[in-house]
């Protein structure tokens, strides 16, 4: 793999600063950042990692997520996690 930039760093040295800023306000895929976008703003709280764990499975219940395509080790997951919302949502009401 080539990672030489084929950016010309010399012609973007030299360009002032504000001919980037006309460019990105012009940009429609680039919205400035106002009040009201500060106001919608919510913090994304990164995922928690994840933890390598032997499992044993029974064979067609393996079989069957694998079947799935990729992801299926994510999807597994993500059945686990439904199962223990419910059941935490469960607790609390009793």
């Amino acid at each position: 793999m080539n990672n030489t930039s084929k950016t010309d760093w010399d012609r973007v040295d030299a360009r002032p600063d504000h001919e980037f800023a006309r460019d990105a306000i012009a940009d429609p895929d680039n919205p400035p950042i106002d009040e009201e976008f500060l106001s919608r703003a919510r913090q994304v709280q990164p995922p928690q990692p994840k933890r390598q764990v032997t499992l044993q499975l029974d064979s067609d219940v393996l079989e069957w997520f694998k079947q799935q395509g990729k992801g299926y080790q994510t999807m597994i997951n993500a059945v686990l996690r439904a199962y223990k919302d419910v059941q935490e949502k469960e607790q609390q009401t009793q």
